[in-house]
Order: structure tokens, then sequence, then C-alpha cells
């Protein structure tokens, strides 16, 4: 199990995005349908986790991808490669997020009089730390880091890629000596720092807490998909892997109504122990077959699992938006419009995802990927000059 896409991660990353966006849609829903929205309450209250789903995830599928080219030596030139390709990946959608979150700042300060909170933030300074993904490296905390509030993670996961050349390398010589077995258990020892701080503290919003957050929660994806890659399930295996994700959604969704009700002593997000789930859930996905591996493999999920990085960068976009409008114009969410203008939301926020995802996204990707693509373009222009050299000479 070494090659090709993941569809059900793919599609698990949907989810995950979905989670983030209801987690900050959470006064919206509370309003247009506060039946639903108090029914789903502790797992609305617990999407911010969502962030380290997808923190896990990038470490395991990046590991997935570029493990045997980085792991067995160091290359610079693979390791600026690499770099150039996270680049390609996350940049472009970024800088237009960047742009229209600065251009929305302008907006409030010139329309009306309801001015943005974080207009005392448009400054060079935080323009240069923002262009270049470092916002985040300068503070404790990520709030008010980034002018589109989605972005601080972005910051974090710029500095997991970084040090990505030098964790391949120990990675890559870790799974030549470790059973499969002793890096799951490795993987997910990973992801418990985190949580001891939060049971020690009370809280996951701590100073600097961000840090820890990504750089183990991104090593230990990476040492999963190691231990996935040592791993020759046989059918009957993957089949009890798919069964296995079922029950540890279902474990997820319980322990978040359970924590609801009875939340750990002094411990304000209690719900953040269901990280400790997370690294058992993407191994069950990537290895398992049929049930919920093969609902998340569907078309429909996996177009929403390509487009949910467009749809986490600019979900935060259009609900800004909307408190603007509705404060501005007095609108209200409450009463018997409030659920169709909460669907004409949603809807407007799926389709901007789907339109960032196609027209800057996509093509920007494939156009700096063509920049680094020389070595594979040269011998087709050699080719393609040589038989319009041979077709004149046979003319």
């Amino acid at each position: 199990m070494r090659s090709g896409e993941i569809k059900a991660l793919t599609g698990l990353r949907l989810f995950a995005a979905v989670w983030v966006v209801l987690f900050h849609f959470r006064p919206l829903l509370q309003d247009a349908v506060p039946d639903l929205s108090s029914a789903l309450a502790p797992v609305l209250n617990s999407g911010a986790q969502g962030v380290d789903l997808f923190f896990i995830l990038s470490g395991f599928v990046l590991a997935w991808n570029y493990l045997d080219r980085m792991g067995p030596a160091w290359s610079t030139r693979d390791t600026l490669h690499f770099l150039w390709m996270r680049l390609a990946r996350v940049w472009p959608v970024y800088l237009v997020t960047l742009h229209l979150a600065a251009l929305w700042i302008i907006f409030t300060l010139n329309v009306g009089h309801v001015p943005a909170e974080n207009a005392d933030t448009l400054t060079a300074t935080s323009y240069i730390r923002q262009l270049f993904l470092v916002q985040l490296w300068f503070q404790p905390y990520f709030d008010g880091s980034s002018w589109d509030g989605p972005a601080w993670s972005i910051s974090a996961e710029w500095l997991a890629y970084l040090t990505f050349g030098f964790l391949a390398l120990v990675i890559f010589r870790l799974a030549r000596a470790t059973r499969a077995r002793s890096l799951l258990l490795l993987a997910f020892a990973a992801t418990l720092p985190p949580v001891m701080f939060l049971l020690a503290s009370g809280q996951f919003y701590t100073p600097w807490s961000w840090l820890p957050r990504i750089l183990l929660q991104f090593t230990a994806g990476a040492i999963a998909c190691a231990a996935v890659r040592r791993l020759h399930p046989t059918e009957r295996t993957r089949t009890a892997a798919g069964v296995a994700s079922i029950l540890l959604v279902a474990a997820i969704i319980g322990i978040l109504y359970w924590l609801d009700g009875h939340p750990i002593p002094s411990v304000i997000d209690s719900g953040g122990v269901v990280d400790l789930l997370f690294v058992p859930l993407v191994v069950t996905l990537a290895i398992g077959t049929g049930t919920l591996p093969r609902l998340l493999s569907a078309r429909a999920l996996v177009y929403g699992g390509q487009i949910s990085f467009s749809l986490y960068m600019v979900h935060e976009l259009v609900h800004t938006a909307w408190i603007w409008a509705a404060q501005q114009f007095e609108l209200t969410l409450v009463g018997p419009g409030g659920p169709w203008l909460l669907t004409a939301i949603l809807a407007v926020t799926l389709a901007s995802s789907a339109l960032l995802y196609h027209l800057v996204e996509e093509p920007a990707r494939h156009w700096m990927r063509r920049m680094v693509d020389v070595r594979a373009a040269a011998p087709e222009v050699k080719r393609v000059a040589a038989d319009r050299v041979d077709s004149k000479l046979s003319a």
C-alpha cells in the first residue's frame, strides 16, 4: 500500500472542513434553527478539533507521497522541489483570500458605520509577514494573527513543511527498524502531549499551544503513514478496518455528547480528548474497505474533499461579510425566514469555494508545477524540434 490517492481520506477532508465551518457558523445556526443547533451542540462546539484532524491528515498524505523520495538520503534539490509543490498547493488560494480579506477591511473603513474589528492590523509589517506565511510565528495566540482567520493554520502548516525534509529522513529510518504495530503506537503517543497540556491547563487555547499541536500531530500523521506502508492487510483485515472506522466515528460522537453532559472537572475544552482517536480513524480509513471507506470514496464526497481547502479558506470571509451586513442593515436570522436565509449563506459559501477551486487553486497549482517541470519538458521540446527538422528534410 504505497501509491495512489486514498480516496477515503480525501472524503474525510470534506467532513473536517465542514466541522470547522459549522463551528464558526454556530451563532447563525442558533438564530436560524435553534432546535437543530441545540441538538448538535456537543459536536458543533468541538469543531475546532477539525483543524487537528487536518494536521494529522497533512502529515499522513505528505509522507504517503514523498517519503520514498525524500527519506533515503538528504537532497537539497528534492527538499526545495517539495516546498515549491506545497506552495503550489496552498499559496494561490491563500494569497487570494488574504487580499480579499484586506479589501474587505478597507471596504468597512469607508462604507457604513461598522468598521472591521481587525482594522488596526492592516499594516505593512503585517502584510509582509502574512505574504510569506510567517505571521503566526511571532505571537503566542492565533486569534488576530491573520486577516483571514483560518489562515493561521496555513502559517503553522508552513512551519511543518519546512521541517519535513529532516522528518522524512528520521521516519524513513525509523520505519526500517520498527514493526508496524510499534509505529502505530508511536504515532498514537505523538498525539498525547497536546491532550496532556489540555488536561493540565483546562483549555486548548493557551500561549503557544498551536506549536505542539501542529508539530506533534503532523509528525503523528507521518509516522502513521509509515506504519500503513509496512502493512500487508488481508481482505478480511481490510473489511474489519472499515467496520472499525465506523465504530471510531461513533465513539468520537458519543464521547463528545458524554463530555457535554459530564465534562472533565476544571477542563473547559473537554471535547479535545477526541484528538486521541484521529490517528486510529485515519489508519482504518487508509487500509479499510467497504462501509465508511466506500462511502467517503464516493465521487461527490471526493470532490468535496478536493474543494475542502478552498472551503476552509473562504468560509470565514462569507461569515464576516454576513455579520457586517447584519449589523449594518439590522438583519436577523431569527424568524420564519431564517432557515432559508441561512441556506442561502451556506450555498454562497459552497459556491465560492467551488469557484475558488476551479478558477484559482487548480489552474495556479498546475501553472506553478510547470515552472519546475522543465526537466520533463526539455526532452519533449527537443523531440518536437527534431520531428520538425525531419519533416522538412523529408519534404
